[in-house]
């Protein structure tokens, strides 16, 4: 029985500002068991000697028969922005996204390729990662563990059930996906109101499967250039959430679904008719957490009520939301 042809890979690179990192993570890539097809790295203007230390490294990954496509924008995007166009220099059948400050373990294209091979209709999966810190030292605690990724939504994630996991909020991290080329048709082009791993895994999860691997598969350094490190998107994100006014917080995650919602409305759109409907009912939650009275004693009823309808298991992060609203500042 013939085989099928092992897809095609693009790692797709964003650099700022990252002369101090990119060897390390450079090594990394071109010591891979499996070669990346190519390397697509957009420069974000900047300002240190990145961008000529990436024309050195290009030509060490050409030496070892690895094309490398560079290009420098003419001012600064910004990080989504930045993805967005290197995204739209990759010709690979599965496009891996890195940041420029991470390592890469040896094995972490074949480990990833290998379930798009198996699985025809796997559209993007996202691994877990070791945290480091600034200087590369193992900080003993995986991602997953600092998402606080619960065994309710591991198992959503796993049996095919991924949007609903993704619905109550994001577990992919950017630098750890990995998805079909044939998905950028559909996401294109990026809502400046989502960063772009939420938005390539929700639309991932609408129109196909989304997974992830349990397996540390990049060393993840956290450090304060961090665009949104591990730690921020942890405790350290619940603890700001928990000091930020409730209205406009919960008014800005209306409009985002709204967005979404008008995505999955759109002429020719493949969302499901369940789909859209929990992107409704999703809305309605926000919409009667963001209407509750400023008194917070006086929001307990409508607490009360929303707890009983499931919309805080469902649409939120459980008891944590439930005690946003009851003790958050409006």
């Amino acid at each position: 029985m013939n085989q099928s042809p092992v897809p095609s890979t693009s790692v797709v690179l964003c650099t700022y500002n990252g002369e101090r990192w990119l060897p390390e993570l450079w090594a990394s890539l071109l010591a891979q068991t499996h070669v990346p097809g190519e390397i697509v790295v957009r420069d974000d203007a900047s300002t240190d000697g990145t961008f000529a230390l990436l024309e050195n490294l290009r030509e060490e990954a050409r030496a070892r028969g690895i094309p490398v496509v560079l290009a420098r924008n003419g001012r600064n995007l910004g990080f989504v922005g930045n993805f967005e166009a290197a995204l739209a220099d990759a010709s690979g059948e599965i496009v891996f996204l890195c940041d420029q400050d991470d390592v890469w373990h040896r094995h972490k294209i074949a480990s990833m390729l290998a379930p798009f091979e198996q699985r025809p209709g796997l559209l993007l999966l996202h691994s877990n990662a070791r945290l480091v810190d600034e200087s590369g030292d193992d900080m003993h605690c995986t991602l997953f563990d600092a998402l606080q990724l619960t065994r309710r939504e591991r198992a959503l994630i796993h049996s095919g059930r991924a949007f609903d996991a993704l619905l109550r909020r994001n577990l992919a991290t950017g630098a750890m996906l990995a998805f079909r080329r044939s998905l950028l048709k559909e996401i294109a082009p990026f809502p400046p109101e989502w960063v772009h791993d939420e938005w390539l895994a929700i639309i991932a999860a609408a129109l196909g499967e989304v997974d992830c691997t349990e397996q540390p598969l990049v060393d993840y350094r956290q450090h304060d250039d961090n665009q949104i490190g591990a730690l921020w998107r942890g405790a350290g994100k619940t603890f700001m959430r928990a000091k930020r006014p409730r209205r406009p917080y919960l008014e800005g995650l209306t409009a985002r679904t709204e967005i979404l919602l008008a995505r999955a409305n759109a002429p020719g759109s493949r969302f499901s008719d369940a789909h859209r409907q929990a992107l409704q009912n999703k809305r309605a939650h926000l919409q009667r957490r963001a209407a509750m009275p400023a008194c917070r004693p006086c929001r307990l009823p409508a607490i009360v009520r929303e707890a009983m309808r499931g919309g805080y298991a469902r649409f939120a992060r459980g008891l944590r939301a439930t005690a946003y609203d009851l003790f958050g500042r409006n």
